[in-house]
């Protein structure tokens, strides 16, 4: 198996994780909007689950539109220039591209540290949701997406020949 499908099998696997969880998380809010307007007893801990989780299911689905090349940019211009400079433009614009989570990832290691050591929470009162494992997935998430822009960047400049099957 080349480093490329590996790629490729963990990207859409943590995006399928992360629909899921999207999935899952619409049944929390559903519980709580019924909670609050029929029992007049709201799901405590919701809205920190929620905010938490829409930043893990982004990081989570990341890496996948970077290799399904679903990441905004705007290619009409240089559709119309020769083969070689807009695989020169590419390359750049992933390098762009792999320079902010890396950015995100150096950035994002000390909190995410502290976050774990100090056993950080968010949330007061009935639930208290650690943040540990969301600024972690961040880390690993922003990982992933860097990995990602530097096999577009390989792709995009050599365009290897798909092995025969």
């Amino acid at each position: 198996m080349s480093i490329v499908s590996l790629s490729d099998r963990l990207s859409r696997f943590l995006m399928v994780l992360a629909a899921a969880w999207a999935f899952i998380l619409t049944f929390f809010i559903v519980a709580d909007i019924v909670g609050r307007n029929v029992f007049n007893s709201p799901v405590y801990g919701v809205r920190e689950i929620v905010m938490n989780s829409i930043v893990m299911i982004v990081f989570l689905q990341a890496g996948y539109a970077v290799r399904s090349r679903s990441m905004l940019r705007a290619d009409f211009l240089v559709q119309s220039f020769p083969d070689w400079f807009q695989r020169c433009t590419l390359a750049l614009g992933h390098c762009l591209g792999a320079g902010f989570f890396l950015m995100i990832l150096v950035g994002g290691w000390d909190m995410a540290e502290h976050a774990w050591v100090a056993g950080e929470y968010e949330g007061e009162g009935a639930l208290r949701v650690p943040t540990w494992p969301t600024r972690f997935l961040i880390l690993f998430g922003s990982a992933v997406a860097c990995f990602n822009y530097f096999i577009m960047i390989y792709l995009d400049i050599f365009r290897p020949e798909p092995p025969d099957a």
